[in-house]
């Protein structure tokens, strides 16, 4: 209902200004800090400001495999992951955004790193693009992906309705194992007025990592409307910077 995607934009934006503060200074001392400890910063947080996490906060990395460290202590350098969802109101959110761990003397990320989310942002307009009323979930996952592959792109669809259930009622589009579409879940048809979870990842070499492959997950909450697809309180297009 529109008055239900007014209120979730609130709280797209509370789930986007949590993940902002988590990936910065504030939570994070690079070279000490883990990715364990920044997930039971996320779960702090969410309590302290009365809200209930419907999943268990997530926070991964990635850094080149040529580092002398392989473990899960965030450093100068790394990639950082974040899958967070929030319960508000009876409404769920569910959003995965990225972050680079400056070097001492940098300002901003490696160009390969801004190119591959870059890649991945396109990766999500083909998708929002091929939202049609009436169709499936199935049918849009085909089309997406048949535009993501000519396009050049490397990636997974693996969409999902949101609402009063993480996994809300409504079509699945795509799941991470089930890239040719989904029976039964995937055959649901779309209508106005309903949100979606829009998830997927996009892989792209990285040059300056000797270009390792990098993928860039990202989740961004969206409503369907007769006008367009809406991000709710907008959609990461340049990745947070931990200085």
């Amino acid at each position: 209902m529109p008055e239900e995607i007014e209120v979730y934009h609130h709280l797209a934006r509370l789930a986007h200004q949590i993940i902002r503060e988590g990936f910065s200074s504030a939570a994070i001392t690079p070279g000490l800090t883990t990715t364990e400890d920044l997930e039971w910063w996320f779960w702090q947080k969410i309590n302290d400001l009365g809200l209930r996490a419907w999943f268990s906060p997530t926070v991964d990395l990635q850094r080149p495999k040529s580092s002398p460290y392989q473990d899960k202590v965030i450093r100068r350098g790394d990639l950082l992951h974040c899958d967070i969802g929030l319960s508000y109101l009876r409404l769920n959110t569910d959003h995965q955004e990225l972050a680079y761990v400056l070097k001492p003397g940098e300002t901003e990320p490696p160009a390969g790193l801004r190119a591959a989310l870059a890649r991945a942002n396109r990766l999500q307009d083909i998708l929002v693009e091929e939202f049609k009323v009436g169709r499936s979930g199935n049918q849009v996952l085909a089309a997406a992906l048949g535009r993501m592959r000519a396009e050049g792109l490397k990636g997974s669809i693996y969409t999902h309705p949101l609402g009063f259930h993480g996994h809300a009622a409504g079509p699945t589009i795509g799941l991470w194992d089930k890239q040719d579409g989904v029976p039964g879940q995937g055959d649901y048809e779309l209508f106005y007025d309903t949100c979606y979870s829009i998830e997927l990842n996009c892989r792209s070499q990285v040059p300056e990592w000797d270009n390792q492959e990098v993928v860039m997950g990202l989740e961004q909450d969206a409503a369907f409307t007769r006008q367009k697809v809406l991000y709710l309180d907008g959609r990461q297009t340049v990745l947070h910077l931990v200085r």
